[in-house]
């Protein structure tokens, strides 16, 4: 049940039947049924049944490094959902911000948008801090001797073509990187032009070239 505001609209049947007006709410009955209000125009008290606004519970799964837990949230059951939505998800063991990756509806079908109450299960991502698979490619231009690594990075971090990136024992500069399906506000999957920026929680990955050397070792 949603806290009932202080100032509502809502007909008064003395001076104002077929319109709104402000009113003040004086009472409430226990569990917010009928509220008790007072027109702001002309002072008359009358009794109103505000209109609830109805509610479904979701079952979330949510990808965090590779693994996954079930959660829960309340929504209206009118709420639009779709991929690429972000919102807080609070339980008892996590808070965190989540990206949804996909809706599921009833029959297993998959679909980018839907009602909350038509949803089954709403599956997402977590966006706080996200690890991103970067590509190294040898300073020769050796494709043949590319290793792949993993950055763990906060889901606001920024990476751009042409900047130098140092990360522990790993210094590379970026060259192009790959935006994930669920991203918005990108014209297209793959960039690769100078000063080209990209969210890591928006990544897919990154390619780049070695800083420190033309070639490497595993021994």
């Amino acid at each position: 049940m949603n806290d009932i505001p202080d100032r509502v609209p809502t007909p008064c049947p003395s001076c104002s039947p077929d319109l709104e007006t402000v009113h003040e709410v004086l009472t409430t009955t226990e569990g917010g049924g009928t509220v008790t209000v007072r027109c702001s125009e002309c002072g008359h008290v009358h009794k109103i049944q505000p209109e609830q606004e109805r509610e479904v519970t979701l079952d979330v799964v949510v990808s965090q490094e590779g693994e996954s837990f079930t959660a829960n949230v309340t929504t209206p059951e009118d709420e639009s959902i779709e991929v690429g939505d972000e919102f807080i998800l609070e339980t008892d063991e996590v808070l965190s911000t989540v990206r949804v990756t996909s809706l599921e509806l009833d029959g297993q079908k998959r679909v980018d948008e839907a009602d909350a109450d038509e949803i089954e299960t709403v599956w997402t991502r977590e966006v706080d801090n996200v690890a991103v698979n970067v590509t190294v490619h040898p300073q020769d231009g050796s494709r043949n001797d590319s290793r792949s690594i993993t950055v763990h990075v906060p889901g606001d971090y920024e990476f751009e073509v042409g900047s130098t990136e140092e990360f522990g024992d790993d210094e590379f500069k970026i060259d192009a990187f790959v935006v994930r399906k669920d991203a918005s506000g990108y014209h297209r999957d793959r960039y690769e032009e100078g000063g080209d920026t990209v969210l890591a929680k928006d990544t897919k990955r990154v390619y780049a070239y070695d800083e420190q050397s033309s070639a490497w070792s595993a021994w």
